[in-house]
């Protein structure tokens, strides 16, 4: 028997319903064999008495008698398979808590490599082998191991889910096309699967398009924090430098108070010891005097009494002091002191607000440089293009849209649409001239009235001593003392365009609610020579940060 055994191969002693080694074989009259219990529950599900491999059928059932031949083969086979089994799965892996477990393995359950949706039946490496070298059931689909099984199952009709139903959006079984979903949209799960995995794709992409933009976000956020940890940084130390002035300035008036009052101390006392000194002088003379009176008044020689009653008669020289006080020099200087103080600080807050003020938009300095393809043909710019001058020499340059023809003016090469942006400007030894910025489309040919309503935002310096805001009608502006230094600071989104006195850190002019909706450029104009009056250049300076 073991050597007709080694005759036969492994899938003749497989019943094809359970794919395990036969248990009690029996065969039907078409001559296959089948376990017994299999056979038997099939026809009892599928009624109709039929081979499962042939498909051949039989009026009545056949009569199933156990062939002892075959049935102790196969127990001698599967005696085999299991020591082939049990000498490799000590290579093979337990299947581990999660892991799907080989539903064909008695005893030590091994992982499983796959499912079969035929069998609905999870393998391990050795239940598989039969699925890869059997050539019924290579035909059988497999799939990586799942869980459940039977849950691809139609539970109506037992039959394996293999169709979709797109009106009703479920699976189905091929039985279920013939009744509940008679007339409905169906497609094979492999057509719908396919486009689901498209829409798949395409929402991954649109999630992921999303997470980057939520990245993004964050990335936005985290900037906007370390920039309001800067500006925290710069706000704290402007706190600081602002409080200790103020501080340093009330300890200084504390010190000029007290100072003031000893000093007035001094003085009172000083007056009080020469009034007591002068008084000290004619209590001594009236005390002489007394005594001198007294001595004549008991003299009882008479000539002697009146001969020397003529010379007592004039009394010593002495001050009225009815109406000498001593001065309360203390009255009101402690609310004079505070007085002074309040007007100090209030000076003091002023200018270092302004400092402070200047210092925030020196934040936002941007390089700028002058456009020699805007330039009018009487400008000279220096090569770093950072001055320009009138000069007397009209220069030939070709008339393009850009520069300006009649308006000695230049604009920068640099422009901005968004944000913030701060330059400085020497105006130093001028009598006239033009800074501020203009946007994109302003003309720039013939002559021009500069204001904001066409798109002009400037202030200026005419004959000398007349600074005015380009307004219309122009507003006129007093700086604290003649420019040499001007700072342009522009706010895009909150339509700000505000002018600094550098030097003395105060705020000449601001044009507010501005509406901007294009490109802004940095002008300058430094007016006409005025036969050599006007000749400086405006020089576009480096920001030196106020400290």
């Amino acid at each position: 028997m073991s050597a007709a055994s080694c005759m036969l191969t492994e899938d003749q002693f497989l019943c094809s319903i359970c794919l395990d080694v036969f248990t009690d074989p029996v065969a039907i009259p078409c001559g296959h064999n089948f376990c017994k219990t299999c056979i038997t529950q099939h026809w009892n599900v599928n009624v109709q008495s039929q081979c499962p491999n042939c498909n051949k059928a039989f009026k009545t059932r056949p009569e199933l008698l156990v062939n002892t031949f075959i049935s102790e083969m196969a127990a001698q086979f599967r005696q085999s398979a299991q020591q082939k089994a049990s000498s490799s799965s000590s290579e093979q892996q337990a299947a581990k808590p999660g892991e799907v477990p080989c539903d064909v393995c008695t005893g030590t359950k091994l992982k499983a490599l796959k499912s079969c949706l035929v069998c609905l039946v999870s393998y391990c490496e050795t239940h598989l082998e039969p699925h890869l070298t059997t050539s019924g059931l290579k035909k059988h689909q497999l799939i990586d191991p799942v869980v459940n099984l039977k849950g691809r199952m139609c539970t109506k009709h037992d039959k394996l889910l293999e169709l979709f139903c797109k009106t009703d959006q479920m699976c189905v079984c091929m039985l279920c096309t013939i009744s509940e979903h008679k007339n409905h949209d169906v497609v094979p799960l492999e057509e719908e699967y396919e486009g689901k995995k498209a829409e798949l794709v395409k929402t991954e992409a649109e999630v992921q398009q999303m997470i980057q933009k939520r990245e993004l976000k964050i990335q936005e956020i985290k900037h906007s924090v370390e920039l309001s940890e800067e500006d925290a940084d710069r706000a704290i130390a402007d706190g600081v430098q602002v409080f200790t002035a103020l501080k340093e300035s009330v300890e200084r008036s504390q010190t000029e108070l007290i100072d003031t009052i000893k000093e007035n101390q001094r003085k009172t006392e000083k007056q009080a010891e020469g009034f007591i000194k002068e008084l000290e002088q004619e209590i001594a003379e009236l005390k002489k005097r007394s005594t001198e009176v007294e001595q004549l008044s008991r003299s009882e020689d008479h000539l002697h009494l009146l001969q020397s009653f003529t010379s007592l008669k004039a009394a010593p020289p002495t001050k009225d002091w009815t109406e000498v006080n001593v001065s309360l020099l203390h009255e009101g200087t402690v609310v004079r002191a505070v007085n002074q103080l309040e007007e100090t600080i209030s000076e003091q807050m002023l200018k270092l607000l302004a400092e402070v003020e200047l210092k925030r938009v020196q934040q936002s300095a941007v390089d700028v440089t002058l456009d020699p393809d805007t330039a009018h043909p009487n400008l000279i710019l220096s090569d770093d293009r950072k001055q320009v001058k009138h000069g007397k020499v009209k220069k030939s340059f070709p008339d393009n849209p850009e520069r300006f023809d009649t308006g000695p003016n230049v604009l920068a090469k640099q422009s901005f649409s968004s944000g913030r942006f701060y330059y400085e400007v020497q105006v130093k030894g001028k009598t006239d001239w033009y800074l501020g910025v203009a946007r994109e489309s302003i003309n720039r040919k013939g002559s021009i009235t500069p204001s904001p309503e066409i798109g002009y935002w400037l202030i200026c310096l005419r004959n000398e001593n007349e600074y005015k805001a380009c307004e219309d009608p122009p507003y006129r502006v007093y700086p604290k003392s003649q420019l040499e230094k001007v700072g342009v600071f522009v706010d895009y989104e909150e339509g700000l365009v505000s002018f600094y006195d550098v030097d003395a850190a105060a705020l000449i002019y601001s044009f507010t609610d501005c509406s901007f909706t294009e490109k802004l450029y940095p002008l300058f104009c430094p007016s006409s020579n005025r036969c050599g009056k006007n000749s400086a250049p405006l020089i576009i300076s480096p920001v030196n940060h106020t400290e």
